[in-house]
């Protein structure tokens, strides 16, 4: 589908109503908005992720040239999810890309590769540490309410399991990217002391969000 934007304001949203894909018109707080809203909002933190980056460069060395084209192609990634989500079932069209097990396939061969880089951990890391580190801990953070509101409003309209999966195993990714960013740039990573004086059995029984 083509995009042409030769207008921002419209003033067509002034009374609480907004067009989805199609033109079908819902309320600014309905379940579809807030799903591709809290996708737009991760996509800026991951955003101001790759607005620092070349600060690091010569830190992060030959990785440097592979983390930003990966930060990159997420961010689109994140903006064909927006527009799937935008799209109710009804108005979609020849053509149209839905995120899947590609995209997933992608993102757990990253976390693999990074994770070769990583020591195992003994306790919870707490967000922080370095700037780099602590957006990414917020994007973490963005990207799992995103699987919430995902799944709050699957129980009403239909949205794909790849959709959903692929958002799960960004939120995974991301944390992976938190560690591995320190790690690349010696900076400290903060564990949660509780969790350092819990016995294994125990910090295995935590919830994972």
């Amino acid at each position: 589908m083509p995009i042409r934007l030769t207008r921002i304001y419209t003033r067509t949203g002034d009374k609480g109503l907004t067009a989805l894909v199609g033109g079908k018109r819902v309320p600014k707080d309905s379940g579809r908005l807030e799903a591709y809203g809290t996708i737009d909002e991760l996509n800026a933190v991951i955003g101001i992720v790759r607005t620092y980056l070349p600060d690091y460069r010569e830190r992060m060395g030959a990785e440097f040239d592979w983390y930003s084209h990966s930060l990159r192609r997420i961010q689109n990634e994140l903006f064909d999810v927006g527009s799937e989500l935008a799209t109710p079932p009804e108005n979609e069209y020849e053509g149209m890309h839905h995120v899947g097990a590609a995209e997933t396939q992608l993102l757990e061969q990253e976390m693999d590769r990074m994770q070769r880089d990583l020591e195992p951990l003994k306790s919870f890391t707490l967000p922080g540490g370095g700037v780099l580190n602590a957006f990414l801990h917020q994007a973490r953070t963005v990207c799992r309410r995103a699987e919430r509101v995902c799944w709050a409003l699957r129980r009403d309209e239909p949205i794909s399991d790849g959709l959903i999966v692929y958002i799960n195993r960004l939120s995974d990714h991301l944390f992976v990217q938190s560690r591995w960013v320190a790690k690349r740039l010696d900076e400290p990573e903060f564990l949660w002391d509780r969790g350092l004086r819990l016995a294994p059995s125990a910090r295995r029984a935590r919830p994972k969000s």
